[in-house]
């Protein structure tokens, strides 16, 4: 090419060179010395070009190519600029005074969404083309261009401002166990999802009050780039719900970590007086009602053994009281086929710890598993119902009550096995359980029912009472909600009445049979089988 036509050339575009070097240099002083030498570099290839059918490509690709050599052999060039703003172009740079402003640029380009983050990467530390970035990213030149705007000015709104780490950045809460109540998926129930300890917090953090993504990840003290991937799967199992505003909230019930425990043995007294009137009014009914059944199997021949069983099984199941709430929200639906209500229970504060209880009960441990109702696999005769606590010795609780105890069970029961190596793992699991005693005995009570069967003959309660009890239930778990987030309190009050006859009544009323001796303690053996019935269409022989 002329001297005089490269010389054209080059004083139109050494203004567009230099704001190429801006963008690219580090400090004003390199983006000068980086536009010297691509000028440089442009003007001598237009000298040695014959004809350049192409000048704008030509000028950027040796633009480009220079850029790319002064990155390879400057050791001063350690970032890139953004509008003022220094994005770290290698991960091993070493800045001095610099360093903790490119980290807390770092941090505010892991705050931007995925999109614009994405962009932001393409477009300063791959330097992409605004228009091969469109491509990729199937965008109009013009939205890519926008993104690239909104990002700058979201990082220099961002850059001054002290983003604060929440309580789980320093301090995350920790799961002490994790309760379902429902059908637990192919996987599992909550824990699967929940045991690990981000996915744990993430669901926390929104807890309290609903927060975007950016929110939660300021809450753990990380940046959403990390968060994201775990936010949508949570959300897809149900675990996160979307709310207005991009926000994120969730209907798992989390336990207090603060207790009082004033305001645990009011509700305690008020279920003792609901577990004296059951006894007696409801349990002379119960026990008159399964005089009728006579095909049973009980192992030790206590007939007190089924008695007191059948007894927790009625209380358990036959004190539905009358609540009206949706609670349709609070059901998690897991992609695994789980369906149930989740409760995570955490370790608490005693805010009261001067307060003396005066009731004995108070010192007993009402923890129980169950109603918990297994099939048989193999034998669609068989169906079983249990409930684990201190009564019992069974161990593991839900996760440790399989299907499959029930198909050795049947077979013990037709004799369709014997206690041989064949046989080996189906004994060592039923006396690990205790369903066969130490000299080969079937260790299980079996009723000669349905399930249903067994349970129309199990009396209902009369409206009156259940409304009497209901009457009680909601006065406390009015008072109970007020310890939990705003959210979750009408599933608060809905838990707290429909389930108010529970497991702990159904133990204060056996404590009371067995502490006025009505019935003998429990022999080690009998405690293997209490509390566990199992319904065939045969008996042992």
């Amino acid at each position: 090419m002329i001297k005089e036509n490269a010389d054209k050339l080059i004083i139109e575009y050494s203004p567009k060179i230099y704001g190429f070097a801006v963008k690219k240099a580090f400090s004003l002083e390199e983006s000068e010395e980086l536009a010297a030498e691509m000028v440089k570099e442009v003007y001598l290839s237009l000298l040695e070009a014959n004809e350049v059918f192409n000048v704008e490509g030509y000028v950027w690709r040796i633009c480009e190519h220079t850029y790319a050599k002064y990155v390879n052999s400057t050791k001063k060039h350690q970032g890139i600029s953004l509008d003022g703003m220094e994005i770290p172009y290698y991960d091993n740079y070493n800045l001095g005074e610099k360093d903790k402003d490119l980290k807390k640029l770092r941090q505010e380009i892991g705050f931007l969404s995925e999109k614009r983050r994405q962009i932001i990467y393409s477009f300063y530390y791959e330097g992409k083309s605004i228009q091969k970035i469109a491509t990729e990213e199937d965008l109009s030149e013009g939205t890519i261009k926008w993104h690239l705007n909104k990002a700058r000015n979201d990082l220099k709104e961002n850059f001054s401002m002290e983003r604060k780490v929440g309580s789980l950045g320093i301090s995350p809460i920790e799961a002490i166990c994790f309760d379902h109540n429902g059908q637990p998926g192919i996987k599992g129930g909550p824990e699967v999802y929940l045991d690990d300890k981000i996915n744990l917090n993430i669901v926390y953090s929104v807890y309290d009050s609903p927060k975007t993504k950016e929110g939660i990840a300021e809450e753990m003290g990380m940046t959403p780039v990390y968060l994201e991937d775990r936010i949508a799967f949570l959300a897809k199992n149900g675990f996160l719900v979307e709310t207005s505003g991009k926000r994120y909230t969730t209907y798992v019930k989390f336990t207090p970590r603060e207790r009082s425990l004033e305001q645990e043995e009011e509700i305690l007294k008020s279920k003792i007086k609901v577990a004296d009137s059951i006894l007696k009014n409801y349990v002379p009914k119960v026990k008159e009602a399964i005089k009728k059944i006579t095909d049973i199997y009980i192992p030790s021949g206590n007939p007190e053994l089924f008695e007191a069983t059948a007894i927790f099984y009625a209380i358990a199941n036959k004190f539905d009281l009358p609540i009206v709430k949706n609670v349709s929200p609070y059901l998690i639906k897991t992609l695994d086929g789980g369906e149930y209500y989740v409760t995570v229970n955490l370790k608490s504060e005693i805010i009261d710890p001067d307060f003396k209880p005066i009731l004995e009960e108070s010192t007993r441990d009402y923890t129980a598993c169950g109603s918990m109702t297994r099939n048989s696999w193999k034998y669609p005769t068989v169906k079983a119902w249990s409930n684990d606590n201190r009564f019992s010795t069974r161990k593991g609780m839900w996760q440790n009550n399989l299907n499959t105890d029930y198909d050795a069970i049947y077979e013990v029961i037709c004799g369709d096995i014997e206690d041989n190596k064949a046989n080996e793992e189906k004994f060592k699991r039923l006396r690990e359980r205790g369903f066969i005693t130490d000299d080969g005995r079937l260790n299980v009570l079996v009723v000669k029912k349905t399930m249903e069967e067994f349970d129309a003959l199990i009396p209902s309660t009369e409206k009156e009472q259940l409304d009497e009890f209901a009457k009680i239930a909601i006065e406390q778990a009015v008072m109970l909600a007020k310890n939990y987030p705003p959210q979750m309190q009408d599933f608060i009050v809905f838990e707290f009445v429909k389930w108010y006859v529970d497991n702990t009544i159904a133990m204060i009323v056996l404590d009371k049979l067995y502490d006025s001796g009505e019935y003998k303690p429990l022999t080690q053996s009998e405690k293997a089988t209490v509390n566990l019935l199992v319904f065939s269409d045969r008996l042992p022989q």
